[in-house]
């Protein structure tokens, strides 16, 4: 196989080709160009230089990552065909090339023959310094994981309506519809360079797009600032615990504020029941609060770090999702649920069901019952059918009563006794697939609700609620059933 000569063309004028893309270009090889749309082309076709273009493949293959390999591969057989051949990118070789680092992926013989990337005279165009972080992504393949607000962004590869649409709901999304970026028009080519700063709303309005158009987005700057990612967030715990920060703060520990982590995820719950949006947002940082903090003060005690704990959870996504992850076929979400357990239990080192049972020590009784007789229903210690569940609670209710009519003053009888309607209880909600938790929570609510219907008709009738009869209030309560 021969070399692979790959040159950059530089950014746009002819007069930024290097002596060393000129000597390649009349170095007799075949030459390949990934795209014809690019005004240096103008020398190859005055001096009467054959090409060919991969601009064909664009029209063919809608899928980028796909494309780029298909180029990266045609290149690689006509290496082996022809023996040294040129390929020709815009800019710098090693600037926003796709193809390039697939070749380099590849480990094929290639040489790099550098030329000006398009950043420097984007940088110059927008008058801006990249000192404080600039990050280069291609517009083909942009989705909202590349975005970083605390850095300037340039975006190219931005040539056509659709993929500019793509872009300008990912940043409205992000920085807001009337957040101004630069969109800047064949940068460094004298005549045409042409920079508007414009809101994000108007991205798919502009007519004037072509191979030659980026985008410049801009940092967000501290003053006025109002939106904020995750490593904000970091920043300003580390600013309320440091050494001129909040008292109250710098003096917390994981055991202080563990109650909170509960509250809060609990608040959650009771946004996402009552379909509150707007809560749940602010619920959700809450709870994403806690996890910063705990990370926070783990780093500050020299326990560990906020990486080990992303590291640690994503480790664990990608091991018990082999489906996904390492292509092993399942049938349905059933054995999702099932593959998952399988392999938790074998990460924990559990070697019996009871060590599994033993585990869930640290939950809720409720939500602990629900899981230990799932542990239990795993190896098929569980009711045949839903009478079994049924004919258990009527059995467990009779022993209630039975444990009252003995003695009231023998609590612990009573309280056992209690305890194992309540699990009876929840089995049947086990066997029907319903969260007791979330059922009991929808009754509590819906009790809180009819109570207050309550309140209001007897403070409508001049009265209150504590002043009135047992059954006076019966009434009212039959009116509140009445209303849900």
């Amino acid at each position: 196989m021969g070399k692979i000569y790959i040159i950059g063309l530089g950014p746009g004028s002819i007069d930024h080709l290097t002596l060393g893309a000129i000597n390649r270009i009349n170095s007799k090889c075949k030459n390949f160009i990934r795209t014809e749309k690019h005004p240096t082309i103008e020398y190859f076709i005055n001096n009467n230089i054959s090409y060919k273009s991969f601009d064909y493949m664009y029209d063919k293959e809608e899928d980028f990552e796909k494309l780029y390999k298909n180029i990266a591969e045609e290149l690689i057989k006509e290496a082996e065909k022809n023996g040294n051949i040129n390929y020709f990118v815009p800019g710098n070789p090693m600037v926003a090339e796709k193809t390039v680092e697939i070749l380099i992926q590849k480990k094929v013989n290639i040489e790099i023959i550098s030329g000006m990337s398009f950043i420097e005279p984007m940088l110059e165009a927008v008058r801006r310094d990249p000192i404080n972080g600039l990050k280069i992504l291609d517009g083909a393949i942009f989705n909202p994981l590349m975005v970083d607000i605390n850095v300037d962004m340039i975006i190219t590869q931005v040539y056509n309506k659709r993929i500019m649409s793509e872009i300008k709901i990912i940043l409205s999304d992000i920085y807001g519809d009337n957040y101004n970026i630069l969109v800047v028009q064949s940068a460094g080519i004298e005549g045409h360079e042409k920079v508007n700063n414009i809101p994000i709303y108007q991205l798919d309005r502009i007519e004037d797009i072509g191979y030659l158009t980026s985008l410049y987005v801009p940092r967000i700057e501290e003053k006025n600032r109002t939106i904020y990612d995750f490593n904000d967030l970091i920043g300003l715990i580390k600013v309320l615990r440091g050494e001129d920060g909040c008292p109250w703060d710098m003096e917390q520990t994981h055991k202080s504020i563990r109650r909170t982590v509960i509250e809060e995820a609990y608040e959650v719950v009771d946004a996402i029941d009552r379909d509150d949006i707007d809560n749940l947002v602010e619920e959700l940082g809450d709870l994403l609060l806690q996890v910063i903090f705990h990370c926070e003060i783990g780093f500050d005690n020299g326990e560990f770090n906020l990486i080990e704990v992303t590291s640690g959870l994503a480790n664990k996504l990608i091991y018990r999702h082999p489906h996904i992850f390492l292509q092993k076929e399942v049938e349905n979400s059933k054995e999702v649920v099932y593959n998952w357990n399988k392999l938790k239990d074998a990460q924990r080192g559990y070697k019996t069901i009871t060590e599994k049972m033993e585990s869930l020590s640290a939950l809720p009784a409720l939500l602990k019952s629900y899981k230990i007789q799932d542990r239990a229903a795993d190896i098929g210690f569980d009711w045949p059918n839903i009478k079994g569940p049924l004919d258990k609670i009527i059995e467990e209710y009779e022993e209630v009563i039975e444990s009252i009519n003995i003695s009231l003053d023998y609590k612990d009888k009573v309280e056992e006794e209690l305890g194992d309607l309540i699990f009876a209880v929840v089995n049947l909600a086990r066997f029907l697939d319903v969260d007791p938790e979330v059922a009991l929570n929808r009754t509590n609510n819906k009790f809180i609700h009819r109570f207050k219907f309550m309140e209001k008709e007897s403070e409508k009738k001049g009265l209150k609620l504590e002043d009135m009869t047992l059954e006076e209030m019966d009434i009212l309560w039959n009116l509140a059933k009445g209303q849900s």
